[in-house]
C-alpha cells in the first residue's frame, strides 16, 4: 500500500509499517479493491491528515471513528468533507458550537477542514478506512493498532498538544495519553444522536486559551481551506 504521508510521520511511524498486521491490514485492502469493492476514502487521501499537518506542527488533536461511507464525502480528514459537499449534520453542529463559543460566523456551505489540518489541527479517524455504503466496516481491519500507536507516538514524543475527545468511543483512547504531559478536554459527541449535549462545551476557545498561554499561536476556527 502506497503510503503518502508528510516525511517526519514516516520517520515517527516506519517501526509499525514494518509490522505484520500492518501487512495484513494493506493485504485485505487490496483484496476488497480486487474483488470490485469500493473503499473510501480515495487510496490517496487515506493519510491526508499525515499528510497536511506533520509530527512536530500537531498543537491539536480531534479524534473521530471511521470515515464517512457515503460517495464524495471522506477526505481523510475526521469531521471534514471536500468543498462543495453538504456538510453533515455533526459538522453544522460543530460550526454552531464555534459561533457561540467565540462570537465568530463560520461559512456553512464549506465543510472541508483543510485549513484548520494546515495550522496544526491533527483530525485523526481511529480507523481509516470504510467500504462504501457500510459504517464501521472495516473497524476489524487493524485500524486501531496502528491509530493507537499515532496516539500513543504524540503522547510520548510531544509536549502540550490538546486532545479533544467527543463521544464516548474517542474518550475511550484517554488511557492512551500522558496527562501530565498534555491537555485532554471531553465532552459529548456532536452528533443530533446526543441531543444537544456537546453545546456549551467551549472547547475552541478553552484550546486556544491553552495554546496562547502556552506561547503557541491559537487556531483561526473559521479559516476552513
Amino acid at each position: 500500500m502506497e503510503v503518502r504521508i508528510e516525511q517526519s510521520w514516516k520517520e515517527v511511524l516506519k517501526d509499525e509499517f514494518d509490522k505484520s498486521y500492518f501487512r495484513d491490514l494493506a493485504a485485505a485492502l487490496h483484496a476488497e479493491k480486487a474483488a470490485g469493492k469500493t473503499i473510501y476514502p480515495p487510496g490517496s487521501k487515506i493519510f491526508n491528515a499525515f499528510a497536511l499537518t506533520p509530527f512536530d506542527k500537531v498543537k491539536v488533536v480531534i479524534l473521530g471513528q471511521d470515515p464517512y461511507h457515503n460517495p464524495g464525502q471522506a477526505e481523510g480528514l475526521s469531521f471534514s468533507v471536500p468543498q462543495g459537499i453538504q456538510p453533515p449534520p455533526s459538522l453544522l453542529n460543530i460550526y454552531k458550537e464555534i459561533e457561540d463559543d467565540l462570537g465568530v460566523r463560520i461559512d456553512k456551505s464549506n465543510g472541508s477542514l483543510e485549513g484548520w489540518a494546515r495550522q496544526g489541527v491533527f483530525l485523526l479517524n481511529a480507523i481509516l478506512t470504510v467500504r462504501a455504503g457500510q459504517a464501521a466496516s472495516h473497524s476489524s481491519l487493524g485500524w486501531q493498532t496502528f491509530t493507537d500507536a499515532v496516539i500513543k507516538a504524540l503522547s510520548d514524543r510531544r509536549q502540550g498538544i490538546v486532545f479533544l475527545l467527543w463521544g464516548n468511543f474517542a474518550r475511550s483512547k484517554k488511557i492512551l495519553i500522558d496527562t501530565s504531559r498534555h491537555y485532554v478536554l471531553e465532552a459529548a459527541h456532536p452528533s443530533p444522536l446526543a441531543r444537544g449535549a456537546f453545546f456549551g462545551c467551549r472547547h475552541f476557545s478553552k484550546t486556544n486559551e491553552i495554546l496562547t498561554n502556552n506561547g503557541l499561536e491559537p487556531i483561526d476556527w473559521t479559516k476552513q481551506r
